[in-house]
This record gives structure tokens, sequence and C-alpha cells, in this order.
């Protein structure tokens, strides 16, 4: 026999009121109760799961999901239509990506991130190809606090002289003179822990697969050569003070970089004035 559970949708839950005047947390028992909704096991309107066979407590939970699973799709493409413009001609989609992209799209819950897919809708009308369907599977799986790490990841990355591809700078190394070939290299690091990244959140944007896990590094760099830093409308010219300094850094996989173009971000000032204090100690900065 199955227990029916209790409908609380029209039920306000009573919490007491904290000094702060911030609600209560709902207790643990009360979130569980409420997946019943989700699997069918809730009573609504004239549903009573007590009464339905299992084969009728299915066909109600597979209504509810195609329902929810609409309702995903039709937020999406509204944010879709906003982000369309009117004055630029539009193309077909090819209908692969189109049918993959519906599917996975659907299973979009939460609201930041139906705003990322409808933007990505918007860009395949009017400038098809920019997003592969690997990279729609990568975002399907990508939680929103995995969005908001990677936001703050690229709040601290850098354009180096005229490459396209973003890299997450994260300090420097000195050569150690004519014997660096059999010495350590001495290293000078940023810390991006002190601007809310720490290396845990390095390790979920790898596992997440937009991040590459090694860390990697620049040849020796010339000193006659500057080099330029571009973050958002800032732009940085470095000089190395001598010929024996490389800088070393993060790179975003071919799906971060279509990731990039989604995530609204704004580029950390204080990253960058910590970034022109670490920096200065080697390089002339202008």
């Amino acid at each position: 026999m199955v227990e029916t559970i209790k409908d609380t949708r029209n039920h306000s839950v009573k919490t007491s009121n904290s000094d702060n005047g911030k609600s209560a947390d709902v207790s643990a028992r009360k979130k569980a109760l409420l997946l019943g909704r989700m699997l069918g096991l809730s009573s609504e309107d004239d549903y009573r799961p007590s009464s339905a066979s299992i084969a009728e407590r299915s066909s109600f939970r597979a209504q509810k999901l195609a329902s929810q699973y609409q309702s995903n799709l039709e937020t999406i493409y509204k944010i879709a239509i906003s982000q369309t413009p009117s004055d630029v001609t539009g193309v077909d989609l090819d209908p692969d990506w189109a049918h993959q992209f519906f599917q996975l799209a659907e299973q979009i819950h939460n609201r930041k991130m139906q705003e990322l897919w409808g933007r990505i809708l918007a860009s395949e009308i009017t400038s098809p190809g920019n997003f592969s369907l690997r990279t729609l599977t990568t975002l399907k799986q990508l939680t929103h606090k995995e969005a908001q790490i990677l936001e703050k990841a690229l709040g601290m990355s850098v354009l180096v002289n005229n490459e396209s591809r973003l890299k997450l700078v994260i300090g420097f190394k000195h050569a150690s003179g004519l014997g660096h070939f059999f010495k350590k290299p001495t290293q000078t690091n940023i810390g991006l822990s002190q601007f809310g990244l720490p290396y845990s959140n390095i390790l979920t944007l790898v596992e997440a697969g937009v991040l590459h896990r090694s860390e990697l590094e620049t040849g020796l760099l010339s000193s006659k050569t500057p080099i330029s830093f571009a973050l958002s409308g800032i732009k940085l010219k470095l000089t190395p003070k001598s010929g024996q300094l490389f800088f070393s850094y993060y790179r975003f996989t071919p799906i971060g970089d279509e990731l990039t173009q989604l995530i609204r971000y704004k580029t950390d000032v204080n990253y960058i004035k910590v970034l022109k204090e670490v920096f200065a100690q080697d390089f002339r900065i202008d």
C-alpha cells in the first residue's frame, strides 16, 4: 500500500523568524516529503496515489515530467527570442544539432542556466557553428555552481598579445641564469585563492572539461619584446627585465573556449592590482 503524501503547494510552511528577519530553513524531512510530488506520490486535484496502481502512478509521473520539460523548453525559447536581433538575417538550424539541442535543453531547470541555453539558441540562429554538440553535452552537465566558478575564473583571465584564446595566468618563473637547464626554476605565484578561486575550484573546472589539467608555461621571454595582457577593456604591457623569465598559466579546453562566449563576467580589479604588484618584481609594466 502506498502512503499518500500531503500536497503542500497551496499550504504555507510555518517557520519561525529570527531577529534578522530571515525565515528558518525548512526541515530536511519536509524537503524529502516535497520530492513526493516529483515521483507522483503526492495527492493533487482528483489524483490519489494511495488508490492508484503502480502503472497509473508511473503514467502520472511521466505526465508531470513531460509538462516540466515543456515548460523548460518554452522558457529557453522565450529567452532566445528576446536575444535574437530582427535586423540580422537568420539561418535554418542544422536538423541534427536542433534535435540534440532540444533533447538536452528540456532537462535544464535552473533559471540562470536556462539563460545560457537561450543565448546559445539565439546565437546559432544568427551565426551557426559556434557551439558544438560536444559543448552542449558538457554544458548540460555543468551545474549553476560550476558556472559561477567559471565566471570567477574568466574574471581573472587574459588575452596574451594577439591571441584569441584566454589564459588563466597564475604567476611567473625565473630560469636562474645560464644553468637553468640543471636548476629548478624559482616560481612566483599570484595566489588565486585570495580572489575566491582556490585550487579545488581549478580542479572542478578541470573535471568539468573546461580547463586543461596541466599547468602550462611559455618559452623564455625576450627582454626586448613587450607582452600585452588584455583583460576586458584593460590593457597592460609587460616587458621582462631579463631574458630568463617565463610565465605559467592554465589554458581553457576547446569546449571551455566555446563556453566563454556565453558567460557574462567582469574582470576582477583586485586581481589586476595584485598581478601588477607581483609581476613588477621582474617586469616593467606600462
